[in-house]
């Protein structure tokens, strides 16, 4: 969607983290997990430093500048396996239809909360990493909110991120898999598919959504056989981990097995908490606690029988 002045409206969301690393650090950090991003972890960080350190990594092209906080400029970055292959730049773009309860983006809900970005910016930035994207296997994912809010900005990304010879990703419920056209879709290298729940009872009260769209999405995406496709399901206790709803996951991604080269089980964290709080947002999730590691576990091992690679 473009606003009056043919500005897309994307925001790259802060993540919490700590980090006691100075300014030198940072690069090393970096340029570290560009060489080590297939080892499997994954962090997040909110790394605060002062003007001037901020304005020097600004300079050199490592950091993006954000808004200023109390404690000074944040740098928000994303590193790991959830966002794709190797070292990636990561747009959240803002707007969703979708209402999940145990959203840790929830400042993405709203496309109007979003800071203006053109494509042109975000293409000029995927040309400066290019050899690291390279180096590594990693390349641009787009993720949300739901990034088929906004179609036409994502066309115009993955259009002039393949002619630069670069890897692609959408991170996307598949709830407007209707809008990522066959034209986007030959532009698309992988999607990470969040199947947010197998049961039609269980998914509309996660999202507030329905759960067919998702499925057409996956049976499109498995039809034409040419994106690869991670399943990424958020295990919360009392909510998503009844063996009904897990057995009905499977059934459902058990027709895509063509497609699919990975199926991810991420447990339920409170990390998103404070920010529902800060919007003003009920969270209904206040008193859940993260499955236990043996709980994961079974659930895992549950989609390993199936055939499938678990994370």
């Amino acid at each position: 969607m473009r606003s009056r002045t043919g500005i897309e409206r994307t925001q790259i969301s802060p993540r919490r983290g700590r980090s006691s690393l100075r300014i030198g650090g940072v690069i090393l950090l970096v340029l570290f997990l560009a060489a080590g991003a297939g080892l499997g972890a994954y962090r997040h960080h909110n790394l605060h430093f002062d003007d001037g350190r901020m304005d020097a990594l600004h300079d050199a092209g490592f950091v993006e500048k954000q808004a200023k906080t109390p404690e000074g400029p944040v740098l928000n970055y994303a590193e790991g396996p959830d966002n794709g292959p190797g070292t990636r730049l990561t747009v959240f773009l803002n707007g969703c239809g979708l209402r999940c309860l145990y959203c840790h983006n929830p400042d993405t809900f709203l496309m109007k909360d979003g800071a203006p970005v053109s494509s042109d910016e975000i293409l000029g930035r995927i040309r400066r990493y290019r050899r690291i994207f390279r180096a590594t296997g990693g390349g641009i994912t787009i993720s949300g909110g739901e990034a088929m809010m906004q179609p036409e900005f994502v066309r115009r990304i993955f259009h002039g991120a393949k002619e630069m010879g670069v890897h692609t990703c959408l991170d996307t419920s598949g709830f407007l898999g209707v809008n990522c056209d066959d034209d986007i879709l030959d532009h698309l290298d992988l999607c990470l598919l969040d199947v947010k729940s197998g049961l039609p009872d269980t998914y509309k009260r996660v999202t507030s959504g329905e759960l067919q769209p998702t499925i057409d999405f996956g049976d499109r995406l498995a039809a034409r056989g040419t994106t690869r496709v991670w399943i990424r399901f958020v295990l919360v206790p009392g909510l998503t981990d009844d063996w009904d709803n897990i057995h009905a996951i499977g059934e459902i991604i058990s027709k895509w097995k063509n497609v699919i080269d990975r199926v991810e089980v991420l447990p339920f964290h409170q990390m998103g908490r404070d920010k529902w709080h800060s919007l003003g947002l009920e969270y209904q999730l206040e008193d859940t606690k993260p499955p236990t590691p043996e709980a994961t576990a079974k659930i895992r091992e549950y989609f390993e029988s199936l055939g499938f690679e678990v994370h």
